[in-house]
């Protein structure tokens, strides 16, 4: 018994002495195209809701092409989170901003996160890729 304690003191010692992430969303981020599963972008989707509820953090997915530079960013409304503000910026056009439900921005980064480079094949190599990232509000 005494061993066990002691295991289990060594271990949650070990586990002060790591460097922990300065975020907890800073794992997050993703870069299209991407290797990950179905079930891989659902989980990571589902962790960026969460954070979005839970922290003062906004999600942003940029995509460049010949026809410029568009953004899109979600940050959450209200404490539940089950609404958020969606910001959409076009070069062209400027920003536009909206209200959605949660459902709406799961399907939409589930969307983004999955979908390949198909609508791409036509840029020049050198192209910068799509990003996704979830960062601290005061970075929008």
């Amino acid at each position: 018994m005494s061993s066990d304690h002691e295991q289990q003191r060594s271990r949650l010692s070990g586990e002060h002495t790591e460097q922990p992430s300065d975020e907890p969303w800073a794992d997050l981020d993703l870069t299209l195209p991407h290797n990950r599963s179905p079930t891989g972008i659902v989980s990571v989707v589902e962790c960026v809701l969460v954070e979005l509820t839970h922290e003062d953090v906004g999600a942003e997915f940029v995509s460049t092409s010949v026809a410029g530079t568009k953004r899109t960013q979600f940050i959450a409304v209200d404490d539940i989170g089950q609404r958020f503000k969606k910001r959409y910026f076009d070069e062209r056009l400027g920003w536009h901003e909206t209200t959605v439900s949660r459902e709406a921005v799961r399907e939409e980064l589930v969307n983004r996160l999955s979908r390949l480079s198909l609508d791409r094949i036509d840029e020049p190599p050198n192209a910068e890729p799509d990003t996704f990232r979830v960062m601290s509000l005061h970075q929008f």
